[in-house]
């Protein structure tokens, strides 16, 4: 995400003191992304995209752009990614799907919450989500679907490394009913 967030940042004629103030983070964390001093989260990447008027997606890909299809292929075991965007070539995508391999510690996200909805699906491992005052255990299998504006953030336990397949939807109008699912 970080060559290509400064490139449509200084594209946009947005100094990093600009940005900081659409999207509510600090100077020193958004410099801190653009020179992989540190991975933004998810919902980082969707205030960022938001500020900068393009698809979550654009700003991890250096592909080129799909219209109506785009098949990812798996990577193998990337070493040390958390965070990998999934159709991220598709354009005028409603949902942003993201593979994170979360850690063993919470992340300490300054903003773990954002508008709109989201999915998530427990592929492999087991994580424990921590939704507002509440925690879940999820496990291979498990899914939990929620209001993204409460505070929520995930992270692996047990021995397996975990892999969970979010989905997270923030147009604008998408229903805040600040309800919880787990299945």
């Amino acid at each position: 995400m970080t060559a290509l967030l400064r490139a449509v940042r200084k594209q946009r004629g947005l100094t990093l003191e600009e940005l900081a103030r659409q999207t509510g983070l600090t100077k020193s964390y958004l410099s801190k992304i653009e020179r992989r001093c540190s991975t933004p989260s998810i919902a980082v990447a969707l205030k960022v995209a938001k500020a900068l008027d393009v698809d979550v997606g654009r700003l991890f890909s250096e592909e080129t752009a799909q219209e109506k299809i785009t098949v990812e292929r798996g990577t193998g075991d990337a070493a040390g990614e958390r965070y990998r965007v999934l159709a991220s070539s598709l354009l005028g995508k409603s949902m942003s799907p993201f593979m994170v391999r979360p850690t063993e510690q919470l992340a300490d996200d300054p903003h773990p919450e954002h508008a709109g909805q989201e999915f998530m699906f427990v592929h492999t491992g087991t994580v424990e989500l921590d939704y507002g005052d509440q925690t879940f255990t999820l496990e291979p299998g498990d899914s939990a679907y929620f209001d993204a504006s409460v505070s929520h953030k995930i992270r692996a336990v047990g021995a397996d490394r975990a892999e969970v397949v979010v989905v997270a939807h923030a147009e604008p109008g998408a229903r805040g009913t600040r309800d919880m699912f787990v299945s």
